[in-house]
């Protein structure tokens, strides 16, 4: 096994080695431009990581993660699109600095290249991780409908939004790892349990994200800090304030959520100050912890070495202290 930087770094040089820009320019150089923005590398470090876990060389499994990354960032694209966002990883959004035909467009071949990627791979394998990245794929489209469909109900529970994180974002992270462990013809059970730790470990990731939306430092994040407040959507730390407040905490914060005022600032100011006031932020920790937990207990099903669960184990960790 490699240190996670190792893998990430290898992930870095394939994807440069793969990534160029070609005729037609304005398809293909906002393709180049997202994919170099860098990020995390998360979904496909995973994808090494798993291969490598269940004993089969990572390079292997380079084009899978290649896959997964330009879909995630294929998603990203056409997320930025629909809540309107001005900045990604810090930089202009594609359809910012393009315009929004360009990004759909881009995000389109981003998709079916995506698709391209695993007909390097044979027989059975090719079979299995389609079937998965089509069933993710869709998945995600769901999620995303969901995150849509919340920001103009006024009763959305807390179970919704779970699934709603756990189809939009986390489901690609456990594909990630299946995948490897596809590519690795590791069994079904040990595919299905690195699944379970991907799907838990992801939904952590998502309240992670929505908590660093609100209290994240605007140098580090990447993302602009209150964009989920401004967009009015219907986060954990939301739900939470919702249940934990004070009548008067409630009102007020559904007031705020219901305008869209043409400068933000005061109104991103009070709904953060609701949710530290009412215990929602304590709590959105307390469950980011517990699905880590969750994520980490499905790890002693998995029939691998200690020091290749200690690996997994350490990513999670990392996942949990971030900053960005």
């Amino acid at each position: 096994m490699h240190s996670i930087e190792h893998y990430r770094n290898e992930f870095i040089s394939y994807l440069e080695s793969k990534t160029t820009t070609r005729e037609p320019i304005n398809l293909y150089e906002p393709i180049t431009y997202i994919l170099s923005l860098g990020g995390k590398r998360l979904r496909p470090v995973l994808v090494l990581m798993a291969t490598e876990v269940f004993g089969t060389k990572y390079k292997n499994a380079l084009d899978a993660a290649l896959a997964i990354e330009v879909f995630h960032n294929f998603s990203l694209v056409h997320d930025d699109i629909m809540d309107d966002a001005p900045l990604r990883r810090g930089k202009e959004t594609v359809h910012e600095k393009w315009d929004v035909n360009t990004g759909i467009l881009s995000g389109d071949a981003m998709l079916i290249n995506a698709y391209q990627l695993f007909e390097n791979y044979e027989g059975e394998t090719f079979r299995d991780l389609a079937k998965l990245f089509s069933k993710t794929a869709i998945e995600v489209c769901e999620g995303q409908q969901y995150d849509v469909d919340f920001e103009t109900r006024d009763d959305v529970t807390i179970t919704e939004y779970l699934k709603m994180i756990e189809f939009k974002t986390a489901v690609l992270v456990a594909a990630a790892l299946k995948m490897g462990g596809i590519v690795a013809n590791a069994s079904i059970d040990d595919q299905n349990s690195i699944y379970e730790f991907g799907r838990n470990l992801g939904i952590a990731f998502q309240l992670q994200d929505d908590y660093l939306d609100a209290f994240g430092d605007p140098k580090t994040f990447g993302k602009q800090v209150g964009g989920d407040i401004i967009e009015n959507k219907k986060t954990f730390l939301y739900l939470k304030a919702l249940e934990m407040g004070t009548a008067i905490q409630k009102k007020e914060l559904s007031d705020l959520f219901s305008i869209q005022p043409q400068d933000p600032s005061d109104k991103i100011k009070t709904i953060k100050s609701i949710f530290k006031d009412s215990g929602s932020a304590e709590l959105t920790q307390l469950e980011i912890v517990a699905y880590t937990e969750k994520a980490f207990a499905v790890l002693e099903e998995l029939k691998i070495s200690d020091d290749k669960k200690d690996l997994l184990h350490l990513f999670g960790e990392n996942l949990m202290r971030r900053k960005v």
